[in-house]
């Protein structure tokens, strides 16, 4: 009997005769061949239409569960290999070399932003000093805040609809899991964001598989885009919520230079991530310019 009849086999609600799995074992098909099976493969051999549709959709169950989770990316090997995959050398986020920031300046008078330090304000009040052992919850509770408020100036400035996805399960070809945000331009997804209690650099090897099935999910779901296939890209942002802002209670007081240091770096925080996504979701007003600048990255690696 073949390796993968033997789980087969004990899939009772497959309703399989022995017939059906004669074809299976006299085409000497292994575990590797069957997660590749196909209605259309099985019923070419002489399976009859129903067992062929279950015993396929069976071995697609099987393909999806042999899926890496992002989650399960947590040593510094695993961010050698997905860096190595790409073609970098090294086990750090300082072998990647960057491409210039995209920021957008924003005024001090803005409406979100300010909306956006007063919720901060708020949830201070409510919650209390974010510490350095504060859950990975309480983070996220501030990183909603500083997203929400850079969307509402990104749809402002660019009159495109943009949405925010929280725990967005993303499944792509060779990893799967829930992200923690995902920004989306309809239905295209345009950047990942990873909230991380410590250990940023793991957080990095995560949002870089994440955001390559992310590319994977925008490419079945069109055919052709002003970019091209080889140049599309996402954004991916890592962040433990306090790398950029101290969120303390001394923030409360009106006047207090923690209140003008609060301010200062969250409007900092929001051109960074609002150029970012106004980068991505106009990328069909300058293709040309854009795909230039990718390729030249590519070209000086």
């Amino acid at each position: 009997m073949s390796e993968a009849s033997t789980p087969v086999q004990k899939e009772e609600d497959l309703e399989l005769d022995d017939d059906d799995l004669e074809i299976i074992r006299k085409e000497k098909v292994n575990g590797r061949d069957f997660i590749k099976l196909t209605e259309e493969k099985l019923e070419r051999h002489g399976m009859k239409m129903g067992p062929a549709s279950r015993l396929a959709d069976f071995a697609k169950e099987c393909k999806e569960r042999k899926k890496r989770s992002f989650s399960s990316y947590k040593t510094l090997k695993d961010l050698k290999e997905v860096l190595a995959k790409y073609g970098i050398d090294g086990n750090g986020i300082g072998a990647i070399r960057q491409l210039p920031q995209k920021t957008y300046t924003l005024e001090d008078n803005d409406e979100e932003l300010i909306q956006c330090v007063k919720e901060i304000k708020r949830r201070l009040g409510n919650m209390g000093t974010l510490l350095a052992d504060s859950n990975e919850a309480m983070r996220c509770e501030y990183i909603s805040a500083i997203l929400h408020a850079s969307l509402y100036i990104v749809k402002r400035i660019t009159e495109k609809e943009i949405t925010l996805a929280p725990q967005l399960e993303v499944v792509g070809e060779e990893n799967t899991g829930r992200v923690d945000y995902a920004v989306k331009a309809l239905e295209e997804l345009i950047c990942i964001t990873e909230g991380r209690l410590y250990q940023v650099v793991m957080g990095f090897a995560q949002n870089l598989v994440q955001c390559e099935s992310a590319l994977q999910i925008n490419k079945k779901r069109k055919a052709d885009t002003a970019f091209g296939e080889d140049f599309d890209y996402i954004y991916g942002i890592v962040t433990t919520a306090t790398d950029c802002i101290r969120f303390t209670e001394s923030a409360l007081k009106e006047g207090s230079e923690e209140e003008k240091e609060l301010f200062r770096n969250v409007k900092r925080v929001i051109e960074v991530v609002v150029g970012l996504l106004k980068d991505r979701v106009d990328v069909d007003k300058e293709p040309a310019m854009k795909k230039q600048r990718v390729q030249e990255y590519f070209e000086k690696k």
